[in-house]
């Protein structure tokens, strides 16, 4: 099977998948894969912001469920936790719809607004326009920017070995700058 029918093939749930576990890097791949025209566009968008709020409700959950399980008690303890009560408190609904937006805190601020008193079906609701506008927005600068992409890293279809390299590159990049960071802190 080659790339392309890989990605044809299981290209919608990894971007799910990507969505719900890394963020930008791998839905604005999706985008790039369907500008190459190997996802349809809608799809990624979907596939994108299905994943992210997925994602956002299971920690929600377990924010509101497990409060006082070991693992929320160390989110808690972090500097960001912090901050994002603190933003929640002054900006309920504004800090639910732009938090995932905001580098460092997106995967504890929907542990962080579980654990108050805000109604389940309010995150509900705001979190679900807010994915749905954040899958769009990157979905779309991947596929808007594609051509741009294309030429700096080569048509994935035709040197898919050096493409697939220079994402993962990036990506272990990221990976590490963000576990540096997270480690700062």
């Amino acid at each position: 099977m080659t790339l392309p029918e890989l990605i044809a093939h299981y290209g919608l749930p990894a971007l799910f998948v990507g969505a719900a576990m890394e963020g930008e890097t791998v839905v604005v791949t999706g985008g790039v894969a369907a500008h190459q025209g190997l996802l349809p566009l809608v799809g990624a968008m979907i596939a994108t912001a299905t994943g992210s709020f997925a994602a956002d409700q299971a920690w929600f959950a377990s924010g509101r469920y497990f409060r006082d399980h070991r693992w929320v008690r160390q989110a808690r303890e972090k500097p960001a936790f912090a901050k994002a009560i603190q933003w929640l408190e002054r900006y309920p609904i504004g800090f639910i719809f732009v938090f995932r937006f905001l580098y460092g805190l997106r995967t504890v601020s929907p542990i962080a607004i579980g654990t108050t008193r805000v109604p389940a079906r309010t995150f509900v609701l705001v979190n679900a326009a807010s994915a749905a506008i954040w899958g769009v927005l990157f979905t779309g600068i991947g596929y808007l920017f594609g051509h741009a992409f294309e030429r700096l890293v080569g048509r994935i279809t035709t040197h898919w070995p050096w493409a697939v390299a220079a994402l993962a590159m990036v990506g272990i990049g990221f990976a590490l700058f963000r576990w540096r960071k997270g480690r700062q802190a």
